[in-house]
């Protein structure tokens, strides 16, 4: 049996991981016309903390960033603010294989916060301010998050892990404003595939 199969329920595991943050953006329709509202997409980075207190399951918090900028589009016109998010969920993981496997993959869900960072200036003149405007203003959305992936044990101390997440918010207005009687439609998922490492201990 492996060295790292050996140890006692209630060990902690330690990591980070990079990655890549797609996004499924919104739709503002206004009667001067439709423009898509978004992020854009970028890399993603990020750090877990989890308690492996059970055979099956697991509890890990999880932050994530990514280097994404807010973007309003219409037909040729496209512009885009500096910005960013940080992601902060609580999951809790469905492990299919015992403790005692090398290979053991999972399903994950959970809840949180996600802070939409504007770090830079508004555009100036505004693109479309007809249907939208980009407002330099940060906001928080509540977040769920879904997905799974796989840890791969290369010792008792060590593991890689690719994970897989959909993080799912609402519309965030407050920085993608429509313009008066205009109409934002959607939700925004950031779909993120990362690959990591873990030290458990």
């Amino acid at each position: 049996m492996p060295a790292f199969a050996q140890a006692e329920y209630g060990r902690w595991e330690v990591g980070g991981d990079i990655g890549y943050g797609i996004y499924r953006n919104g739709t503002i329709f206004s009667s001067a016309g439709t423009a898509t509202a978004g992020i854009r997409n970028r890399f993603a980075a990020g750090a877990v903390v989890a308690e492996d207190l059970y055979e099956h399951f697991t509890g890990e918090i999880r932050y994530q960033y990514q280097d994404g900028h807010p973007f309003l589009s219409t037909g040729s016109i496209a512009k885009d603010i500096q910005g960013q998010s940080h992601t902060l969920v609580y999951d809790a993981l469905f492990q299919l294989k015992r403790r005692s496997s090398k290979v053991r993959p999972f399903i994950a869900a959970g809840v949180g916060g996600k802070y939409y960072d504007i770090v830079g200036p508004p555009p100036v003149p505004q693109p479309i301010p007809a249907i939208a405007i980009l407002n330099n203003v940060s906001e928080w959305k509540a977040v769920g998050s879904f997905g799974g992936g796989v840890k791969y044990h290369i010792g008792e101390h060590i593991l890689l892990r690719g994970d897989f997440r959909d993080y799912v918010t609402g519309f965030p207005k407050t920085q993608l404003r429509p313009a008066p009687n205009a109409t934002a439609r959607g939700i925004f998922q950031q779909f993120t595939l990362m690959f990591g490492i873990s030290a458990v201990f």
